[in-house]
């Protein structure tokens, strides 16, 4: 559930909030103030980060205290981790605002990239079950990554050792989807 709130949040939210602030006409504003291009840009992905921590800190505390689920792992490693996921999250919803030009349109190909996420990531289907062209989609989804990787530090307390084979296609999509996100919303400011 982490892992699909976490990608919700940052795609949608980043994606609509730089719409939003093109069709007010703000996003010009912006552009033409003595701000560089990396601080607007920066200006955006904090506070989408930090509600998305927010988001995830109030779901492990349900989960722990509420459904008494245990939490194994280091969460601080968890966090760690879940901010490499979010890097390549952000990155699609600022490539997907450089795509969209009504807030509505921004909305619709966020669910256009999260719904198959949600189905062939394993968070709602076992992926060993999945017909063997599903298991392939499921290897190039991030979701799946984040999943293992969020499974295996909450409900089994493993460390790095168990971990790095998911977060090396991580790091691999966030890296790459994030500078070309960044470079698309550079060329769009221009």
């Amino acid at each position: 559930l982490i892992g699909a709130l976490l990608m919700q949040t940052t795609i949608t939210a980043m994606a609509v909030s730089v719409v939003r602030e093109r069709e007010k006409g703000t996003l010009e504003a912006l552009i033409v103030s003595p701000i560089r291009r990396w601080e607007l840009l920066l200006g955006k992905i904090i506070p989408n980060l930090l509600v998305a921590f927010g988001q995830m800190t109030m779901a492990l505390v349900v989960a722990h205290f509420v459904f008494d689920v245990p939490i194994r792992g280091s969460l601080p490693l968890l966090y760690a981790l879940s901010l490499v996921f979010m890097m390549g999250t952000l990155g699609v919803g600022i490539l997907l605002s450089t795509a969209s030009r009504t807030v509505p349109q921004a909305m619709q190909l966020a669910f256009l990239t999260f719904l198959p996420s949600i189905y062939l990531s394993g968070l709602l289907f076992p992926i060993e079950g999945m017909p063997t062209g599903a298991q392939y989609l499921a290897a190039i989804i991030p979701l799946t990554y984040f999943l293992r990787i969020v499974r295996g530090i909450i409900l089994k307390g493993v460390g790095w050792e168990y971990l790095w084979p998911s977060l090396v296609p991580l790091l691999i999509f966030g890296t790459a989807v994030f500078s070309l996100a960044v470079l698309k919303f550079r060329k769009q400011l221009d």
